[in-house]
Order: structure tokens, then C-alpha cells, then sequence
């Protein structure tokens, strides 16, 4: 599982270590690491030209000590400094040894970055706040017009670590080295999309056993995918409700039922008004038209695609004393005390603009501090929350570590696209998955589906629903 810590976790953590080793071996450590993947990146060294942007701080002393090494080997290193009253004097004395040179923004850096090969950006630490000053800005802009690949040191310079925001300018980096851990902004949008790819140089951190956020992986979601055993029948795998679709919507009653056939349960009942439409392109589903009280035996209920208006549905299904995923219409007809008042647990799955109606803000808030959101909607309802998006969260009612996923495309922005994952994720609830884990699961596969269904292509949310067995097969390899 890939996980990310706070900056004040980082840093306690950081001073912990350095108080056991030599002055120095720390920054050293992190440079080592640098500089191997600036040589990666670039494939020859010698003669290569290497720009590094320095700030006032620790990573401005990694990126001078990286250049030093980058240097020894032939490169030539040129150092941009933006505060030179304040910069690291051990790093800068050790670029100077190797041969580097130093200059200030307004001497020639316009004409250095356009001819680099590659640009080192050390200019802000993980510290950073509220965008970049205008005179780093500036050199942020010549290096992403430049030929140049962009290198970040632990995160790219003009992004909030803790909790991915971009209030201003920010470096777009081609590949951002980062150190001990990963920070939450390395994996939420919208800061993800400025790191580029992203390598992690272990230097010897001790970091405490819960994570900001976590990542599952291959491994951890086949650990938790349901495997039904010899003695296993339709109602022992779960059965699970789908309670969508309307007589204008009756596409999406489809499509949730589609996701849910194929989440591991053992049996899909629908209760609504699309009954004709489910059956004719899923036979296997038990359909009821007496209302979710009364439809029969369920372990989970989903409800809410494409609902309408529908009051009485949502009202009767928050009512069940099972998990109950509501999503769509469903999140605008929910009564908040009734979600609140819930014996059995609540899954929500919102996507920013729906997100943003039921926190009563601009959709654009909620897109460019999806950490906060998620959270604050997770305990304004006591649920667990999963914000679809680009990186898709999942937060718990009781705080702890928030879930990330990326396995997606921009191919699965696609009318449908999140009904088929509400039967994904309703499926796996009636499978026995905690609300955490169904949501996370359900986003890691169906991400993978759209991969598979798109494959380069547009790809329509039944075709997503279609290579959801192609997904959960390569976990499970």
C-alpha cells in the first residue's frame, strides 16, 4: 500500500533521524537520491546542461548538493540563485568545488533555461503556502516553455503538501523525487497533475503506523476482494438492491444493475419503474415492484441513480437496518438527520459539482481542496464519503486515513459511468466489504475497467461495466 504523511509527521520524523546521524548525512542522503534520478532522467551526464532553481531552504541544499554530483560527472551545473543572502551555504560551496556556477534570475536565466537539458526545481520545501512569489513564477514559466525535462525536489515548488491544493503558480515538473514518504499532495488532484511521475528515495524515516492518506495496490485490493467457497450460495455470496431509475432515467437503473451483477454478489433485486428495461438485459435480476421494504432479502442497498424526484424511495431505503450506498439523485433527496440517525452504515458517493451542493459551495472549491471536502462531508454525515474524480477519495465518519485512488482515465467521464460504479460498489457491500473498503475497491477496478474499455478510445459506461471481469482478473493474477 502506498501511503503519504503530513509535513508535520515528515518533519518530526526528519529531526528524530538527525539527532542519530552525522551533520550533514540527512541532506546528503536526500542529494544521493536526486542526483541518480536526474541521471536517469537524463541518460548521459557529461555534457549534459543542468539548471537548478534555488531557493532559502532545505531543498534549495538538495538541489546544490545533487548539482555538485551531477557536476563531478561532467555536467555543466548552473545554479539560479532567488535569495543568495539565504542560501544553503554548505550545498553551494560544494557546487562551487565541483565546478558549477552561480548567476541571479535577472543575469541571463531567461537564455540559461531555454538551452538546459534539464531544470532542477529547488526553489520552495514542503513548507510552502499559497503559490509562488513573481520572481519564481517567472522562472517556473521559462522552464515549462523551455525543451528542458523539469525535475522537482520533494514536491514541486508552489503546491500545498498536506493537502494537494494550488492557490497561485506552481512548477510542472516531468518527474518529482521525493523523500522518506510520499506527501498527500503527490497523489490529489489538482496538485497530482503538476508532479509528473514520482520517485521515492527511502533516506531512513521512522513514521508512525497510521498515514494522512493511503493508496491500495494491486495486492491489497485482491486481499480484499470477496472469493466464494464450495459451501457458498446466491445468498451466502449477498445479495444487493438496486432502487434506481425513472421513467425519464431508466438507463441508469441499468447500468447500476450492470456494475452490480458483475460486484461479486450472489444475486441483484431492483425495485422502480425501469423493471422492463432491467430484464430485458439482465435476466438473472429478481425484480420486486412492492417497494425496497418489501422487495425481499438484501445485505446492501444502493439508491439514488437516476432517481428523479423520488422522496419515498430514498426515505423507505435509509430506513434499512443494512449498508446502504446512496448516490446521484439520491444524495439531493436524502434527509441529512436520517443519513445521520443510521444504525447500519452509509457509503455517499458524490462527484464535485453534487459534493459542492450538499456543502454549499462553488463546485470550483471543492475541486481545488477535494481533501478538505471529502472529509467535511464524511462528518457533516456521519458517512463514508467517496468524491469521484480525477483521484478518487474516501473518507470514514471516525477520521483516520484517506483512501486515493488513480487507477482511472478521462475516458470514464462518461454519462453512466458512475451508476455502473454504484452497483460495483452496492455489490460489494452486500459481499461483506466495510463501507471503506467497498467504495475503494469499487474505484480501483472500475478505473481499470475504463482503462480496459477505453483502451485509447472513447468507451461508453456499459463497455466499462463489461470489462469490470478483465479488471478483477488482472488483481487477482
Amino acid at each position: 500500500m502506498r501511503t503519504a504523511y503530513s509535513v508535520e509527521t515528515v518533519r518530526a520524523a526528519e529531526r528524530a533521524l538527525m539527532a542519530r546521524l552525522p551533520e550533514g548525512a540527512l541532506m546528503q542522503r536526500a542529494a544521493a537520491g536526486l542526483a541518480a534520478a536526474c541521471s536517469d532522467l537524463l541518460g548521459r551526464v557529461y555534457g549534459s546542461r543542468v539548471v537548478l532553481l534555488v531557493g532559502s531552504g532545505d531543498n534549495g541544499g538538495d538541489a546544490l548538493y545533487a548539482g555538485a554530483r551531477l557536476a563531478r560527472r561532467g555536467a555543466g551545473v548552473t545554479a539560479v540563485l532567488l535569495s543568495p543572502e539565504r542560501t544553503h551555504g554548505g550545498g553551494l560551496a560544494a557546487l562551487r568545488r565541483a565546478g558549477g556556477s552561480v548567476t541571479e534570475p535577472s543575469r541571463g536565466a531567461e537564455e540559461l533555461i531555454g538551452g538546459a537539458d534539464l531544470v532542477v526545481d529547488g526553489i520552495v520545501g514542503i513548507g510552502g503556502k499559497g503559490g509562488l512569489r513573481p520572481d519564481a513564477a517567472v522562472l517556473a514559466a521559462l522552464a515549462a516553455q523551455s525543451r528542458a525535462a523539469v525535475v522537482a525536489v520533494d514536491l514541486p515548488s508552489g503546491v500545498e503538501a498536506d493537502t494537494g491544493e494550488v492557490r497561485g503558480e506552481a512548477v510542472r515538473a516531468d518527474l518529482t523525487v521525493t523523500f522518506g514518504t510520499h506527501k498527500p499532495a503527490l497523489l490529489i488532484d489538482p496538485a497530482r497533475e503538476y508532479a509528473g511521475s514520482v520517485r521515492l528515495v527511502d533516506i531512513g524515516l521512522d513514521l508512525p503506523e497510521e498515514p494522512e492518506l493511503e493508496a491500495l495496490q494491486h495486492a491489497d485490493v485482491a486481499a480484499l476482494l470477496p472469493v466464494p467457497q464450495a459451501e457458498s450460495d446466491k445468498y451466502r455470496r449477498g445479495v444487493v438492491g438496486i432502487a434506481a431509475g425513472s421513467a425519464r432515467y431508466p438507463g441508469a437503473a441499468v447500468l447500476a444493475v450492470a456494475g452490480a451483477l458483475r460486484g461479486g454478489a450472489g444475486a441483484v433485486r431492483y425495485v422502480g419503474p425501469a423493471a422492463g428495461a432491467v430484464i430485458a438485459r439482465f435476466p438473472e435480476t429478481l425484480v420486486s415492484d412492492r417497494g425496497p421494504a418489501k422487495a425481499g432479502r438484501v445485505q446492501a442497498w444502493v439508491v439514488g441513480p437516476g432517481a428523479g424526484d423520488d422522496v419515498q424511495t430514498v426515505a423507505e431505503v435509509l430506513e434499512a437496518d443494512v449498508p446502504v450506498l446512496v448516490d446521484a439523485d439520491g444524495l439531493r433527496l436524502a434527509d441529512r438527520d436520517a443519513v445521520r440517525g443510521r444504525a447500519a452504515p452509509t457509503l455517499m458517493t458524490p462527484h464535485a459539482g453534487e459534493a459542492a451542493a450538499l456543502l454549499g459551495v462553488s463546485r470550483e472549491e471543492v475541486e481545488g481542496a477535494r481533501l478538505s471536502a471529502v472529509r467535511e462531508l464524511a462528518a457533516r454525515y456521519a458517512a463514508t464519503v467517496l468524491l469521484k474524480g480525477s483521484t478518487t477519495l474516501v473518507a470514514g465518519p471516525e477520521g483516520g486515513p484517506v483512501r486515493v485512488n488513480a487507477t482511472g482515465t478521462p475516458w470514464l467521464a462518461t454519462a453512466g459511468s458512475g451508476d455502473v460504479l454504484s452497483g460495483l460498489s452496492g455489490s460489494l457491500l452486500a459481499a461483506g466489504l466495510r463501507t471503506r473498503d467497498a467504495g475503494s475497491v469499487a474505484a480501483y477496478l472500475h478505473g481499470l475497467a475504463g482503462r480496459y474499455a477505453a483502451d485509447g478510445a472513447p468507451a461508453g459506461a456499459h463497455d466499462v461495466a463489461n470489462a469490470i471481469p478483465e479488471a478483477w482478473r488482472d488483481v487477482r493474477s
